[in-house]
């Protein structure tokens, strides 16, 4: 004697997706209700007899066909009871993860739209771990140690993108109500604001630079400093600014020559006392290296007096 059993129905199944029974187009199989040992191609056993849908139950009533030793012996298993359930083929159409389709606990995305192929005597029940799937013309059989074909669901709480959008939101100093538009809206004008800033940032570098290296160039020209000197006065000015170091420079007086500083038009010197300067400028040039060489406290002294910085010789 035959009893109705359950094909399929919406709830939770183990692998944590649903199948819903109002997107299953049974249409198809009830032209072909085959009935399946173990969802096995070639392992016919009978056909599902009145096949319906009453609510969210898809129902149906196995008929055995004992037409070989398997279907005879599934047949005696059912009456007897060692074997009491069915499970569902389907060809999976369209899957959502809208919070309109989840239940609670549930992992995995629903399967929205789903064409019933094929119904199976089984051991273990359809909304267990016997269904079997088919996507893109591939079977995947969801066993004890099968694999899902579906993703995992993104778990974290609905309303976590709405406070993280709220915070951002603050940050930029918008209404805690702002949309997504206009926190994108924000956000663009603030990239915009810092190129712009990283571009005139890099433009006054560079004004820098060459009102530094024209400064630097002058006291060249005007005996203030040596051409050796020229880079080292480059690098002090991009530290200090142009304008500080070409109050540096004017404080500077202009190289001379010997005679002018010992105070005799040519000769010796007629005294014994070492002459002696009160800055760097005023050494003439060719004394410079002799005083760096025999004198090098004092050549230290004048050069942090003149520059403010000390000199490694």
């Amino acid at each position: 004697m035959s009893k109705r059993v359950r094909i399929s129905n919406s709830v939770l199944n183990s692998y944590g997706f649903r199948v819903l029974t109002e997107g299953m187009d049974i249409g198809q199989y009830c032209r072909n209700p085959v009935l399946l040992d173990m969802h096995e191609r070639g392992n016919v056993i009978g056909y599902m007899k009145d096949v319906k849908v009453e609510g969210d139950e898809i129902t149906g009533e196995p008929v055995f066909d004992e037409a070989s030793e398997l279907s005879r012996r599934r047949k005696k298993q059912w009456e007897f009871g060692s074997i009491r359930m069915v499970s569902v083929g389907i060809d999976i159409l369209e899957v959502s993860d809208s919070g309109e389709h989840l239940v609670q606990g549930q992992t995995r995305p629903t399967i929205t739209r789903s064409k019933l192929t094929e119904v199976s005597v089984v051991d273990i029940g359809a909304n267990d771990d016997a269904i079997v799937l088919t996507r893109d013309g591939v079977r995947i059989e969801l066993g004890r140690d099968g694999e899902c074909p579906l993703p995992l669901l993104d778990n974290k709480p609905k309303n976590q993108n709405f406070m993280d959008q709220k915070i951002l939101a603050l940050s930029l100093g918008l209404p805690e109500t702002a949309d997504e538009a206009t926190i994108n809206s924000r956000l663009a004008e603030l990239k915009a604001s810092k190129e712009e800033a990283d571009r005139l940032r890099s433009e006054n570098d560079a004004l820098q630079l060459a009102r530094v290296t024209s400064a630097v160039e002058k006291a060249v020209s005007e005996k203030r400093i040596g051409e050796d000197r020229k880079q080292q006065f480059i690098d002090l000015g991009k530290k200090i600014g142009a304008e500080e170091l070409e109050k540096t420079f004017a404080a500077m007086s202009p190289q001379v020559r010997l005679s002018s500083v010992i105070g005799h038009q040519g000769g010796a010197p007629t005294g014994t006392q070492p002459v002696t300067y009160s800055k760097l400028s005023d050494v003439p040039v060719d004394k410079l290296e002799e005083m760096r060489e025999k004198q090098p406290a004092e050549y230290r002294k004048l050069y942090k007096a003149e520059y403010g910085m000390d000199c490694e010789i």
